[in-house]
């Protein structure tokens, strides 16, 4: 059987190079007579595969020795809690901007926690745009700042960062983590489930400046303690061992056969100029997000007809271009294009995209 092309927002596609090198460990890695799967997290031999990972992330993202990367469960979903436990130990109070889905979800946890406050929104336009940001509204005293970098569902992504002052910017990057080159140094907290850019689902990864690792609210769980983490070098329990293995694996890819971040991203650039430049001049199928917003990692569109957007995707998926329908609560079509999504893969869908448009004028 043939490999479909996954337009899924999450688990997405893996770089088949890495999928193939796994499988050929599968049974025997690297000559320890096991799998990775069911190998101790406390062996040498799996000390090294989390070490590597670490320092590989490390070299890739250009994260400073300043940082502590955290490799967590729960998915980003667990850092809505977390987060506000563990930054807002001071004043007791964070800033967010609403952009979707995500970032509501992470401000209604905070708000069961700490006092929690939305400095913008743009639920007005059903999340089709990123707010203009003001900074004499946000509040000095805050402990940290709240984004959403990239949203998945709605198809948009910051294009400039607030500027936050002394205030820790916090980002959940989980749909757009190593797409392209970023300064973590602007960044106090960054975090990012795995299942999009990095691996399989199970792992999340948290980069944060070490100074904001202290001790948390009170009352706040030991396995939701950053500081826990750090200190028992993420294997405070078990940790998602094989993700984190994949992870490793998916890094060499981008190291060695991509070349670094800069390089995919212009690949990304690419993928992401192609599909909006046909939606830009198809007479059928139109993008649904403010130009200046555009995702380059999901790209949501529509035809006009639920109809005919539940036959283009019954008829795309029996073509082997699966997951193209688009979230519950937007309706319509979404391409995620993350990275592992080949160059080829988006010429072929927009090539079929023409053809259905042809065949209902």
């Amino acid at each position: 059987m043939s490999r479909v092309y996954n337009f899924s927002a999450g688990p997405s596609m893996l770089p088949e190079s890495v999928l193939r090198k796994a499988a050929e460990e599968m049974l025997d890695y690297q000559g320890s007579g096991q799998s990775v799967m069911e190998m101790s997290h406390r062996s040498k031999t799996y000390q090294s595969i989390i070490d590597s990972c670490s320092s590989l992330l490390r070299e890739v993202m250009d994260i400073p020795e300043d940082y502590e990367i955290l490799f967590l469960q729960g998915g980003a979903s667990s850092q809505f809690a977390m987060a506000p436990l563990n930054l807002a130990a001071k004043s007791g109070s964070a800033d967010f901007v609403i952009t979707g889905q995500w970032a509501k979800k992470a401000f209604s946890e905070a708000k069961k926690l700490i006092k929690a406050r939305e400095v913008a929104s743009s639920a007005d336009k059903t999340f089709t745009y990123i707010p203009e940001l003001d900074p004499a509204s946000f509040d000095p005293n805050a402990d940290y700042f709240h984004i959403c970098y990239n949203n998945t569902i709605y198809g948009t992504r910051f294009v400039e960062l607030p500027d936050t002052g002394s205030v820790p910017l916090v980002a959940d990057m989980s749909s757009c983590i190593l797409s392209e080159p970023i300064d973590v140094r602007k960044f106090g907290m960054i975090y990012a489930g795995a299942q999009k850019n990095m691996g399989p689902a199970g792992l999340t990864v948290v980069i944060i400046r070490k100074d904001l690792i202290g001790e948390p609210r009170e009352g706040t769980p030991t396995m939701f303690t950053y500081k826990i983490h750090a200190e028992n070098g993420s294997m405070y329990n078990t940790p998602p061992t094989y993700a984190i293995y994949i992870c490793k694996l998916v890094l060499e890819w981008l190291k060695n056969d991509i070349g670094g971040l800069a390089e995919m991203k212009k690949i990304n650039e690419k993928k992401a100029a192609m599909l909006y430049d046909y939606l830009d001049s198809s007479k059928l199928f139109k993008g649904t997000v403010e130009k200046k917003y555009r995702s380059m990692m999901n790209i949501p569109f529509v035809t006009g007809s639920e109809e005919l957007d539940a036959e283009f995707v019954k008829a795309a998926s029996a073509a082997g271009f699966v997951n193209l329908k688009g979230h519950r609560t937007v309706g319509g079509m979404r391409a995620s294009i993350y990275n592992a999504m080949p160059v080829e893969g988006v010429e072929k869908l927009v090539a079929f995209m023409k053809e259905f448009e042809a065949a209902h004028q």
